[in-house]
């Protein structure tokens, strides 16, 4: 058994995720996380990350596994290259998507000064060996995945026997750092972990990534595998990128990046055009697959304890939301409101509250104006509900644009649109009090 951890394929452009739905539930124990690409992997590779999240399976410090207690909800595990030395490491549902330790303090709308403070204060907490030199690891990785990137899970069955013996098997194997771009990376690690809950479910493209282990190869075989053994109970899910940073680009296949980049098929085009047209037949013949067909939408609002998954937003319901907010919009425009949320966001001053909650400080005509940033504390740190109607309309107007998937619910928008009602309502009683 040893031998499972010999992780025999990594990539480089891979960051980690499992996800699970609701913990009171005896099935569906495990899920695989694909993680789209962004920033460099994004504009070059494409490949994304892949990680999973076991939610029977918590952890007494990042590289040491155990059984979870009541009202736990389980790890991410995932492999990382150059981080504390270790091969993977094992980070809490809700800090490894969001850098916070509650679902209610999930920020509304980011910046990357926020993004980089929650992670400071929620990587200053773990047991982390000192970096040899400052900013040398990137750290980052794991926590906040969700504010760089939209994820998709694919959540299948596990028993507790097998969790069990994942645990013994991961806790007493070495744990030191062998990535490896081609043969140890990041979907070797999830290959490898699935396989041992389902033997061969999940397996390299020899064709399609020449060999290479890609985070999408591992869930399109998962997918695959599903098909002809129902008892996994596959569910589709996705996990929408918080609004505020640039969005994340489709994941891809290593030879379905050359096929669709531009920059890298135009050369070969010029002087191998029977090559191009091949690929590209064979491409679009069979090798595409789309992570998020008939995926359901996770809503973290739903309550820690009770993970929600959630129908997307139909086309009548995003265009009907889509005209309420274009002329709340156009409302504000000739009330001569304030500017923009994200022209604030570049003159203001990112902290938190007393309970380590986001908010920002809004400097407007010499003055400073807090304003709560998450669920938690919106309505309760503000000084003015005002900024609070322009945070939530910026957020409101992300999460309606139109996209393939729809990467919004019904219930998600709602409390988004109930939260904006009740900031406009505050908003008029400060008014008629002045």
């Amino acid at each position: 058994m040893r031998g499972l951890l010999k992780y025999r394929n990594p990539f480089v452009f891979c960051i980690a995720g499992l996800f699970l739905c609701a913990p009171g539930q005896s099935f569906a124990q495990a899920t695989l996380l694909l993680e789209e690409p962004y920033s460099y992997d994004g504009t070059f590779a494409g490949t994304g990350h892949a990680a999973i999240y076991l939610s029977r399976v918590c952890a007494d410090s990042p590289a040491v596994l155990r059984r979870c207690h009541a009202g736990e909800n389980g790890v991410v595990l995932s492999r990382y290259h150059n981080v504390a030395g270790r091969d993977w490491m094992a980070i809490p549902l809700i800090p490894y998507l969001y850098a916070v330790e509650r679902a209610d303090n999930i920020p509304l709308f980011v910046d990357p000064r926020l993004v980089a403070l929650l992670r400071e204060r929620y990587l200053s907490t773990l047991p982390l060996p000192a970096e040899a030199k400052s900013g040398s690891e990137p750290r980052y990785e794991l926590a906040g995945s969700a504010y760089d990137r939209t994820l998709y899970g694919f959540r299948f069955a596990t028993t507790p026997e097998q969790d069990d013996r994942l645990i013994q098997l991961l806790n007493s194997s070495p744990n030191h750092e062998r990535y490896q771009l081609v043969k140890r990376n990041c979907a070797d690690f999830v290959k490898e972990i699935v396989n041992f809950y389902y033997p061969h479910a999940i397996h390299r493209a020899i064709i399609a990534d020449v060999g290479v282990t890609t985070p999408k190869q591992a869930a399109k075989s998962l997918v695959h595998y599903s098909k002809r053994h129902p008892e996994m109970q596959l569910t589709t899910f996705l996990i929408p990128q918080v609004p505020g940073l640039k969005p994340s680009k489709p994941v891809h296949g290593v030879i379905e990046s050359l096929v669709l980049a531009k920059k890298y098929v135009t050369p070969v085009l010029l002087f191998h055009p029977a090559v191009v047209a091949t690929v590209e037949g064979a491409y679009w013949a069979g090798w595409r697959f789309n992570p998020g067909k008939g995926a359901l939408i996770f809503n973290p609002a739903s309550g820690e304890l009770n993970w929600g998954l959630e129908k997307p937003l139909t086309a009548t319901q995003r265009r009907s939301y889509q005209n309420q907010l274009e002329a709340a919009r156009k409302r504000e425009a000739e009330n001569e409101a304030l500017p923009h949320w994200r022209k604030l966001e570049t003159t203001s001053q990112v902290t938190v509250d007393a309970q380590g909650r986001p908010v920002l400080v809004v400097s407007l005509e010499g003055r400073e104006f807090p304003v709560g940033l998450c669920r938690a504390n919106t309505l309760r740190v503000s000084g003015s509900p005002e900024l609070i109607e322009d945070l939530l309309l910026a957020r409101l107007q992300s999460e309606l644009k139109p996209k393939n998937p729809i990467r919004a619910s019904e219930p998600q928008v709602n409390a988004d649109w109930k939260l904006l009602e009740a900031a406009r309502e505050a908003s008029r009683a400060a008014l008629a009090t002045r």
